[in-house]
C-alpha cells in the first residue's frame, strides 16, 4: 500500500491526535504526555464534540510562543519624519 503525503486540510479543522503529532514531529506515544504539560501553557483543549483540537488554534498558540503574533514594537524610536526623506 503506497502512503500518499498528508496535507495539513487532509484532516479537517479538528485533527486526531496522532495526525497533530504528525504535524508537529511528534511520536504520538510521547505527544500525549507533551500535550498534556503545554495545555497548562494554553495549548487548546480537545473539543469534546469534534474530538479534536482546532488546528488554526494549535497553530496560533505556537506562534504565540515564538512571538510571531499579539506583538508590537518592543522599543518605540521616536515620532516618524515623512520630510527627512526628501
Amino acid at each position: 500500500m503506497v502512503r500518499r503525503a498528508a496535507h495539513h486540510d487532509d484532516a479537517g479543522l479538528f485533527p486526531t491526535e496522532e495526525e497533530v503529532a504528525r504535524r508537529l514531529s511528534q511520536d504520538p506515544k510521547a505527544w500525549r504526555a507533551k500535550a498534556t504539560v503545554l495545555e497548562r501553557d494554553g495549548l487548546p483543549r480537545v473539543h469534546p464534540v469534534m474530538g479534536g483540537r482546532y488546528w488554526p488554534a494549535v497553530v496560533a498558540f505556537w506562534n504565540k510562543q515564538y512571538g510571531l503574533i499579539g506583538g508590537g514594537p518592543v522599543v518605540l524610536d521616536g515620532r516618524e519624519n515623512f520630510d527627512a526623506l526628501r
